[in-house]
């Protein structure tokens, strides 16, 4: 883990309110240390080194984070999404060695406050909370071009760009997407587990492709600038948007069904059907997700097994990551909203970890995924295209 930004002050979410008075208050987890420093890679000072270069020279970008802090007592979160006032977690981000997250605004697990699904009225209120709190500091920035991240590197700041999970709250009004791309949303995904009026989701038994209301929604996306993500999308609907899209589309957080036989992961005909329209697939790592065969146990070797599986098919020029980490009990929230989310299909059938191991959470992923190619020798193009300009090239492309 890199040492902490000198540009970060040491701001803590919403501390110019008044803690309990103008917000509930929680006791939030550690940021930095919450488990013990992975021990799976072995360095030469040579070989840190060069990954401290990297890290510093290079512009890396996570395609997806959910960049917050729960609470200590995870019973506790669901109060703490009640309030609309996710906790960032600056100090972490400010050790992560990133140039760029992309944070997940409104993710899978906010609606559960409302079972009926992703209401308007709660992304609005999301962003605008998360975006007064970035505001009131000056370490972290608000991007929504290439431009915003390249000069985010160049000042030593970190770039937030704002992005969506799923479309679900747009309902069947495609101005509302304007709306979002006017708020500075760069980012949506298609469908979340469950089906919607745009397509299906990974949860579905039956997928039923990009709906014409959907095909409506990638063009205005398209015309807008914004990046599409069909992470949690149903096989065929992914299918159906890489073709109907104009512009490259991604897997901003998955890895192989072959890897891992798991409907979380994406079938290697999607993955490649993706990468010849010239997208990108950022690896996943939330907890027992990317698993492989080789290291059922997950940690970042059972990543990384996706990693040299993805290069292998479909060229290291199309594969990023989107680890999708947080600051807290990953694993504890995935219990608690698993109903919610995209199920794989062998639960039972791999040992179960507390976290992953290497890749707990956005402080620490970017350093050991550098350190892991840095050992195996990958080149410095290697690396910075895996971490950073594989990502830029789509975006030049997309955003507008």
């Amino acid at each position: 883990m890199l040492p902490v930004s000198k540009n970060y002050s040491g701001y803590r979410s919403y501390e110019y309110l008044r803690a309990g008075v103008d917000y509930q208050d929680f006791e939030l987890c550690r940021e930095i240390d919450r488990v013990p420093a992975y021990a799976g890679l072995t360095l030469g000072d040579a070989q840190r080194a060069r990954v401290e270069r990297l890290l510093t020279e290079s512009i890396v970008i996570s395609l997806h984070e959910h960049p917050v802090v729960m609470p200590e007592d995870v019973t506790q979160l669901v109060d703490l999404i009640r309030t609309g006032r996710d906790r960032t977690g600056f100090e972490g981000l400010a050790r992560s060695g990133m140039t760029a997250v992309f944070d997940n605004f409104m993710d899978g697990t906010s609606c559960v406050t409302s079972l009926a699904g992703w209401k308007w009225t709660d992304v609005i209120a999301d962003l605008g909370l998360r975006f007064s709190d970035i505001a009131h500091q000056d370490y972290v920035v608000h991007a929504t071009s290439v431009r915003d991240i390249r000069a985010a590197k160049e000042n030593g700041r970190l770039a937030l760009v704002a992005g969506l999970e799923a479309a679900t709250m747009i309902e069947n009004e495609l101005d509302r997407i304007d709306i979002l791309y006017g708020f500075g949303v760069r980012q949506m995904g298609i469908a979340y587990s469950e089906a919607n009026g745009l397509g299906s989701g990974l949860k579905e038994d039956r997928d039923g492709g990009l709906t014409k209301f959907g095909q409506a929604a990638v063009e205005r996306m398209n015309r807008l600038g914004m990046a599409i993500d069909i992470s949690h999308s149903g096989d065929l609907t992914s299918m159906d948007v890489i073709r109907h899209s104009t512009v490259p589309v991604f897997i901003t957080h998955a890895g192989s069904r072959t890897v891992w036989n798991s409907k979380r992961m994406k079938p290697d005909e999607v993955i490649k059907a993706c990468a010849e329209r010239g997208g990108v697939i950022g690896i996943e790592a939330a907890p027992h997700t990317t698993l492989s065969a080789a290291h059922p146990r997950h940690s970042l070797d059972s990543v990384m097994d996706h990693f040299t599986h993805l290069v292998d098919l479909v060229g290291i020029e199309h594969v990023a990551f989107g680890p999708d980490t947080l600051f807290g009990d990953h694993v504890a929230l995935h219990e608690m909203f698993s109903g919610s989310m995209s199920t794989g299909d062998r639960r039972d059938n791999h040992p179960r970890v507390e976290y992953v191991d290497g890749l707990e959470n956005p402080a620490e992923c970017f350093w050991n995924i550098v350190g892991w190619l840095v050992a195996r020798d990958y080149s410095d193009d290697e690396i910075r295209a895996v971490v950073g300009e594989n990502v830029l090239r789509v975006l030049d492309q997309v955003w507008i």
